[in-house]
């Protein structure tokens, strides 16, 4: 070997890694920063995007402060004085320059107060506000005259709230609205009101292309006359500003004109406005060669709709493994019942899929699980097996009441092959305690014995990243383990590859760490995504406020979350009179705020942890009703009122036509009853067990998610809200090809309205996709009429 070939190895080699270095592309679409005023926030770089290392400089703005620690890749972020609205952090990554949206919205602050009867030492606001954090919030007594007060910034919504008295909760006596809370108490409930101001929205209009130029049109509502300028403007193509030569201002209309050559390949273009400290919606364009994609295809997860299935309660496909644990205290309802990976095999070969319409499907977990009956915790203490497969007893083994690995990689092949996506469950909380890993590794795995005598079980808030569920189920201590990090990750990315499945399902995300979810989508990007130029599609489960859901749903840790906050509040509106739908609409307008409009986030009817919407809506249950457990044990519901058929339609026609990813529990497509867990997992019904209504009820929203898939507007499109009052819901969602109205009534009388349709939408016919007959637009009016639990969805045109 030549004396100085190895120095030029090394020379070279540098050189490449700074090449490479120098032309990385982020892949990420930046998602923007929610500010606070007067607060500092801390933001870990890999959870705004993925790069090899962050090796960047922030440039200078002048409405925040950044300081950017190096060894921790840590930004902390400052708004300045008075500054509110929409702007661009740029950043220097290599020898592109990048930028990071920021917003910050001014709230209005509301005061609580409680009177306590004596003198308590301790007085605590905890509610949805603050995910139910019950020390967070002190209250305090300054005026000494016995009543205790603290105020808060809140957005307008519907508010689920509670005081914390030295130790014991504690509803609001001077406040007469409350609500069950599912644990045999109340909790009180307050209303922030919308206040009046000036409500502005940028409206997609269309596309065009001529002489090699793509033109995007764009139109700027707000109740003001003021006329927009050009620095009015925020436009990004992926994650880079836009020339701002390809922007132009004709008063209010806004086209992006842009050369052919630049949008190759897949681009990603973003546009809001900034006026008077306030930001409207951002406008997100997805398009391929320059061109909006329309059509049925799986192109990206807003294309996914779920379906949701417990394995042993699906169907038996093979009866040589439905073996029941033995057990002479244990019920039927908490033992296995014969559904396997072999049934829903023959589920897809028979079509069943296909013909209602879904294209993802998430599967309980597949893990093998104790042979064992063990008695759970809570009074009465009755016994339970694992055959809902939350219970490990294994990193690599399946269950085999459910089939074997071989089985489950021919699912996943099977649904390919049919056009649908497959979701493992992923249990990273827990273990039980006959898994060989409790046996070899106990200091991997939080306490169960706490000072002062207390069992750590259970304490959801307090001990909420090691609390055990059950003294049988470990709960693993990850910051205080990097090897249990390390290990259960790998397992993770191990299920992924090995079954070609296309995502997770993360049972009890809360309870585990951030570090773990950064750790195991640094690996799926590594060794799944960027190698095989595709998106893996991680959904989680989190019971809490905005603050405490959305700290894991970006770019490094979790696609999305179950949208609870959004669920708990479409369940009292649908269900009851009283209750508006401006409250759904806030709720709706807030979960924008924090996810943004094409947000990938899963929208629910029920699930396997919660009441059937259908018992609920036939009248055997209350919402979060604390009787439902024992109802479902000793008198389980039965669908009495055909009405109940026509809530659940409405319910499902609101679900399958809003931003997010639907996600249908099985049984909700025949209107399935149950009240909570297990009375909520029955075994599932087909052929001449499914009676009349249920059978319509399937062609009914059976043709919804097909409507859904017809239409890509209702997976990628806006949200623009016409109406919301008590009785009615009606928006408009819009994307580059087509808009389409959705017009819902849920009271039981007939509802006609005139429904104003924006000008500039230039529609003349409002044509009903459910029966394709057409209505003449008058001055830009709508006259509909909607039948009682009714509702109606046009394409304007």
């Amino acid at each position: 070997m030549h004396k100085h070939s190895y120095p030029l190895f090394v020379l070279l080699f540098f050189l490449i890694a700074c090449s490479s270095k120098k032309h990385y592309e982020i892949s990420d679409l930046i998602q923007p920063i929610n500010l606070e005023e007067k607060t500092l926030k801390e933001i870990f770089l890999g959870d705004l995007f993925y790069a090899p290392e962050y090796d960047l400089e922030f440039l200078p703005n002048s409405n925040v402060a950044v300081e950017f620690d190096t060894t921790t890749d840590v930004v902390k972020i400052t708004p300045s004085k008075g500054f509110s609205g929409l702007d661009l952090l740029s950043f220097k990554l290599g020898d592109e320059v990048y930028q990071i949206p920021f917003k910050l919205e001014k709230r209005k602050k509301y005061y609580f107060k409680y009177t306590p009867g004596g003198v308590p030492q301790r007085v605590n606001l905890f509610g949805q506000f603050n995910s139910w954090n019950r020390e967070n919030l002190p209250m305090n007594d300054k005026d000494g005259d016995g009543t205790y007060e603290i105020v808060i910034p809140l957005d307008p919504g519907r508010y689920e709230y509670k005081f914390y008295v030295d130790g014991v909760e504690v509803v609001d006596s001077a406040n007469p609205v409350k609500v069950p809370n599912g644990l045999g108490d109340y909790n009180s409930v307050r209303i922030i009101d919308k206040t009046a101001g000036d409500n502005h929205y940028l409206h997609v209009k269309d596309y065009s292309k001529s002489n090699d130029f793509f033109q995007y049109n764009f139109f700027y509502e707000s109740i003001s006359s003021d006329l927009i300028t050009p620095e009015n403007i925020i436009a990004l193509i992926n994650n880079s500003q836009l020339n701002a030569d390809y922007v132009s201002l004709d008063g209010n209309n806004i086209s992006i004109r842009i050369p052919d050559k630049e949008l190759n390949g897949i681009k990603s273009i973003r546009i809001a406005i900034n006026n008077n400290g306030r930001a409207t919606n951002f406008q997100t364009l997805k398009l391929k060669d320059g061109q909006s994609t329309q059509g049925t295809d799986f192109t990206d997860w807003n294309d996914a709709i779920i379906y949701s299935i417990m394995i042993d309660r699906f169907f038996d496909g093979d009866k040589t493994n439905s073996i029941p644990v033995e057990h002479d205290s244990l019920f039927q309802q908490a033992n296995y019942q014969g559904g396997d990976l072999q049934g829903i095999i023959d589920k897809l070969n028979e079509g069943y899929f296909d013909s209602l319409g879904i294209n993802t499907i998430w599967i309980s977990p597949i893990v093998d699980n104790t042979d064992k009956a063990y008695r759970e915790y809570p009074k009465p203490h009755r016994y339970f097996t694992g055959y809902h497969g939350y219970w490990p007893a294994s990193l690599q083994g399946v269950e085999e009441r459910f089939g074997n690995l071989n089985l489950a990689k021919e699912l996943v092949n099977n649904a390919h092959e049919r056009g649908i996506k497959v979701l493992l469950d992923y249990v990273a909380h827990h273990v039980h305690i006959e898994h060989p890993l409790w046996e070899e590794h106990r200091d991997w795995f939080g306490v169960m014995d706490l000072p002062g005598g207390r069992k750590n079980l259970r304490l959801w808030d307090e001990y909420r990243l090691t609390t055990w569920f059950e003294p049988y189920m470990p709960s693993f201590d990850y910051l205080g383990s990097s090897e249990a990090l390390e290990l259960m990750t790998d397992n993770a990315v191990w299920w992924l590859l090995e079954t070609g499945a296309d995502g997770f399902r993360h049972d009890a995300v809360k309870h585990v760490p951030n570090e773990f979810w950064r750790l195991l989508t640094k690996k799926i990007k590594e060794r799944i995504e960027i190698p095989e130029a595709t998106k893996v599609y991680q959904i989680g489960e989190t019971f809490g406020g905005f603050d405490l859901i959305s700290s894991y749903v970006n770019n490094g840790q979790l696609t999305a979350q179950f949208n609870f906050n959004l669920f708990d509040t479409a369940l009292p509106v649908f269900l009851l009179k009283e209750n508006s739908f401006e409250l759904l609409d806030l709720q709706m307008q807030k979960t924008f705020q924090v996810y943004g409009v094409n947000h990938l986030m899963g929208n629910l009817l029920d699930s396997h942890d919660k009441i059937r919407y259908i018992a609920m809506a036939d009248g055997d249950l209350e919402i979060n009703d604390g009787k439902a457990i024992e109802k479902g044990w000793k008198n389980p519901p039965e669908v009495e009122h055909p009405s109940s058929y026509e809530m659940l339609k409405i319910h499902l026609a609101y679900l399958l036509t809003i931003p997010g990813i639907p996600v249908i529990y099985y049984g909700d497509e025949i209107g399935m009853t149950g009240a909570a867990d297990p009375d909520n997992r029955r075994m599932m019904r087909f052929g001449e067990k499914v009676n009349d209504f249920e059978k319509e009820t399937f062609k009914h929203i059976s043709r919804l998610i097909h409507l859904r898939k017809e239409h890509r507007v209702l997976r990628n499109g806006d949200f623009y809200t016409l109406l919301a009052d008590k009785n009615c819901y009606s928006y408009i969602r819009s994307d580059l090809n087509e808009r389409i109205l959705v017009v819902i009534n849920k009271s039981e009388k007939e509802q006609t309205l005139e429904l104003v349709i924006p000008q500039f939408y230039n529609s003349s016919i409002a044509k009903n996709l459910l029966d394709n007959t057409e209505t003449i637009l008058s001055d830009s009016k709508l006259i509909v009429t909607v039948s009682s639990i009714g509702y109606k969805i046009f394409k304007l045109q």
